[in-house]
């Protein structure tokens, strides 16, 4: 870990704020759990944390859906338990790095409020809006990652609002130059008491392309064109090895390649501008992009020249199967495509994906115990999930348990419950995760045989 650039090599491991521990006893973990477990993160040898959104959100999306760029969640702490957190870390040699959601804002931010009133309001530019297509209907043929239409009708206004992920979920407008000129104040804010650098999610996400063309068909054919401006959805795919089904699927989205809503050429000027801020921190601040694409060669492209983002997460490895050949070839491309001086990040799991545990091991422990030595082997950066050190697996949450509001219906219902669940610090009851064996906000399953004591 040369110089400034103290992530290359680094262990990075992310805390899923929920779920790591709670102080408090309402069944949730919380910021001041985080600090809780700093010893043990520091005994790993770890060097820096990424923590799952911990801005106030209504939590349709449990913090993806961001109302304030620049508070703490009231459920989770209050900004005197962040900045401990930062300190207690920083005592330990530990860097902390937060969440940040700048494709889309919940509907509860004071931006959207405002953006609704009118077509004339302050914010309205702030988010992407168009009017019906001709026929009537939604503007284009775009579908949001659940394969429903990315557009939804404001009655009011006549126009429609476009949102890559759920309708509470609207995407901002990049293209407006405020909305660049906000994000630098955020990044300010957090950079300036001591957040060592941001993971940015939906990374390849930001622009949208200008003439909001329809997305062709995954196969290559021309995209068909219902009355009223849709297109003719398809049936539910399977879920990928292990049960699992990403937030965000590189290839397609109801047979459709996200071509114009995603992985637009323009997004890379954001990073460029991101970086000589962060660069202007002594020592500089980190930015690690959620570029969840298909192709390595697509991921090295968010490093730019080694001006934009100084680590990409690599989703064509992280969704392979666990054969060497396989792998191999995913290393192999990952180090050929990255610009000169890029440093690669390998990991296993997150908290969108089936644990590796599971996905490639199947619960077989020597296999976790392998996946692990690869991971720390491969040149680069290592990036847990919590309770990888352990070798946590997915644990089946039965219906009536899940909390999944997003992915609630169909082929993909509670799958993502599946690997958020509570951090195994002990044999006792709630594993250690709450006081007093406080019943948890999602179930454990093998603590007994798999924890940390």
């Amino acid at each position: 870990m040369a110089g400034s650039a103290w992530w290359r090599g680094a262990v990075l491991y992310q805390v899923y704020v929920r779920s790591f521990r709670d102080t408090d006893g309402d069944g949730y973990g919380d910021l001041p759990g985080v600090t809780a477990g700093l010893d043990h993160l520091a005994w790993l040898g770890v060097d820096g944390i990424w923590l799952s959104p911990t801005m106030p959100s209504p939590d349709l999306d449990w913090g993806y859906d961001v109302s304030d760029y620049l508070g703490v969640h009231p459920g989770l702490g209050t900004m005197a338990d962040l900045d401990r957190l930062i300190a207690e870390a920083g005592r330990r040699g530990i860097r902390v790095l937060l969440d940040l959601v700048p494709n889309h804002t919940s509907d509860a931010h004071p931006w959207f409020a405002d953006a609704r009133a009118g077509r004339g309001s302050a914010h309205r530019d702030y988010y992407v809006w168009a009017d019906p297509a001709p026929g009537g209907g939604p503007p284009n043929n775009w579908r949001d990652t659940l394969g429903d239409p990315a557009w939804t009708l404001d009655a009011d206004s006549g126009q429609y609002y476009l949102h890559n992920f759920v309708a509470q979920q609207p995407d901002l407008n990049w293209w407006h130059p405020a909305v660049h000129e906000e994000f630098r104040k955020i990044l300010r804010f957090w950079f300036g008491r001591g957040v060592a650098g941001v993971r940015i999610d939906v990374a390849h996400g930001l622009y949208k392309d200008a003439k909001l063309r329809d997305n062709p068909l995954a196969d290559g054919g021309e995209p068909r064109r219902l009355p009223g401006g849709t297109t003719p959805p398809d049936p539910p795919g399977g879920a990928r090895p292990g049960g699992t089904t990403p937030r965000n699927p590189p290839d397609s989205r109801a047979g459709l390649r996200p071509v114009y809503n995603a992985n637009r050429p323009q997004t890379h000027g954001v990073y460029r501008d991101w970086r000589k801020l962060a660069d202007g921190y002594g020592p500089p601040r980190l930015l690690l992009g959620e570029t969840w694409v298909a192709d390595v060669d697509r991921m090295a492209s968010y490093y730019g020249r080694g001006d934009e983002l100084q680590l990409a997460f690599n989703f064509p490895f992280l969704l392979s199967e666990f054969t060497a050949p396989a792998l191999a070839g995913v290393v192999a491309d990952t180090l050929r495509a990255l610009p000169a001086g890029g440093c690669p990040v390998w990991t296993g799991s997150n908290h969108d994906v089936s644990r590796f545990p599971t996905r490639w091991g199947g619960g077989d422990e020597r296999k976790a115990r392998l996946a692990l030595l690869l991971l720390a082997l491969l040149p680069g950066t290592l990036a847990l999930y919590y309770g990888d050190e352990i070798g946590m697996t997915d644990v089946d949450v039965p219906p009536g348990l899940r909390r999944d509001r997003v992915f609630g219906d169909g082929v993909a219902r509670g799958i993502r419950d599946r690997s958020r669940t509570p951090m195994q610090w002990d044999a006792s009851p709630g594993a250690g995760f709450t006081p007093d064996g406080t019943r948890p906000w999602l179930p454990v399953a093998d603590h007994l045989t798999r924890n940390v004591a």
